[in-house]
């Protein structure tokens, strides 16, 4: 911060542009367009170079538009969160390796000790059962062609119209909700074949007869439970985003869901899942991966589950669900196929599997549907967003602001 305050305000201490920006935590020509919107004032420094800003207007703009601290790329808003840290290739919850975590819990412990901080062996979550009704009814009167998302979509919906107490966004009520929401939207897919669930079931294993008519195969039970454990957070995707935004306006935890669910549908999220799921199964169909990834390249598609912006090398999720995956015997033949598949890309581009490949293994091997892995996807990913969700409705109200830069007609316009 400069020194000299400026003629007429001996008080008030005045920026850089450097400082305003960091301040702001945006790049130094966003702060001219601020000023040029009238959103900052600024004066000429002394000697003609550059501007100087009040440091109270600079403050109270970041208070109005969300910021929080400037980000390390120079970039937009940060947020803190205690959730998720990805850093040197490796994945953690809370401080704790995921990996790890995926192979000796359950999904239902691992999200209990993410919204609360304490470790409950053996929890279970139930869906009431005038809510679970609800949700099977308005599943139920969807068009038969509809997808898992949107089922899940209506099943949130529902969920909420039978929750008077929704708007209650005190930390227990939060968490009563998200207990009760996640294994209803579970029970509102259809079955697709076999058994349904009994009484005190993982959630894992509620969800095997609505993704696969194949009877419960235990190790490969293992590898769903490991999948909805290594999903349920990511940092700030997305989805997340728009569930952070959500909480920000104080939206209750269903719309919170709702939110993330919109953006998860998009085929470069949540879907992704899918095409690896297709790639894959026309591999295992054809007897080799190399035919199937030069299809692709020839027509200029990119070779789907590889690759991800936040991992140099392999994706630490894929690779330890395919070590689960090893002890999975009818999994051989899709996870050859699998590695082929890397194996041939790498030839021309260092690419490691991710998550959507791995995911697209399991699929295949169990008799899923491709969309499968997006529906473990959007399970997995509510207890992420609901955590995010917690965070922050602790932080001030609709913080999440950013500014517009206009780009259309200088005004005065003629009336159309």
């Amino acid at each position: 911060m400069t020194d000299q305050p400026e003629p007429g305000r001996p008080d008030a201490p005045r920026l850089t542009t450097r400082e305003a920006a960091e301040l702001l935590g945006v790049k130094p020509e966003t702060v001219y367009a601020y000023v040029s919107r009238g959103q900052l004032s600024s004066v000429r420094a002394a000697g003609g170079r550059g501007s100087t800003f009040d440091a109270r207007e600079v403050r109270a703009l970041a208070r109005r538009s969300g910021r929080r601290e400037p980000s390390p790329a120079g970039g937009d808003l940060v947020f803190r969160t205690g959730i998720t840290l990805i850093e040197d290739d490796r994945y953690y919850l809370r401080g704790v390796d995921a990996t790890e975590l995926a192979r000796r819990h359950s999904y239902e412990e691992v999200a209990e000790w993410l919204w609360t901080g304490e470790l409950r062996p053996g929890v279970r979550f139930e869906a009431p059962p005038e809510t679970l009704a609800a949700a099977r009814r308005t599943v139920g009167a969807l068009p038969a062609h509809s997808g898992s998302t949107d089922r899940l979509r209506v099943a949130v919906t529902a969920a909420a119209a039978t929750d008077p107490l929704r708007f209650d966004l005190s930390p227990q009520a939060v968490l009563s909700s998200a207990r009760s929401l996640i294994p209803t939207l579970v029970g509102a897919l259809p079955v697709v074949g076999g058994a349904s669930e009994a009484a005190g079931d993982s959630l894992a294993r509620q969800l095997w007869p609505r993704l696969t008519a194949r009877p419960v195969d235990t190790p490969a039970l293992a590898v769903l439970d490991a999948a909805l454990v290594l999903l349920i957070d990511h940092d700030l995707a997305a989805s997340t985003l728009a569930a952070r935004v959500a909480a920000s306006a104080h939206a209750h935890p269903y719309a919170v869901v709702s939110a993330g669910l919109g953006v998860l549908e998009g085929p470069l999220h949540g879907a992704a899942s899918g095409l690896a799921h297709r790639m894959l199964q026309e591999a295992v169909d054809r007897g080799s991966a190399v035919p199937v990834v030069a299809d692709h390249l020839r027509t200029g598609r990119r070779v789907p589950g590889l690759g991800h912006r936040l991992y140099r090398g392999e994706d630490p999720r894929a690779r330890t669900l395919f070590a689960l995956l090893e002890d999975v015997p009818q999994a051989a033949g899709a996870l050859a196929a699998a590695r082929e598949v890397v194996a041939t890309t790498a030839r021309h581009a260092p690419l490691h599997a991710n998550i959507d490949l791995a995911l697209a293994v399991l699929s295949v091997t169990c008799g899923m549907a491709a969309e499968a892995g997006e529906t473990v996807f959007a399970v997995s990913r509510t207890a992420g967003w609901i955590a995010h969700a917690l965070e922050e409705y602790g932080e001030r109200p609709l913080r999440i602001r950013p500014s517009g830069q206009y780009t259309g007609p200088r005004p005065p316009q003629p009336i159309p």
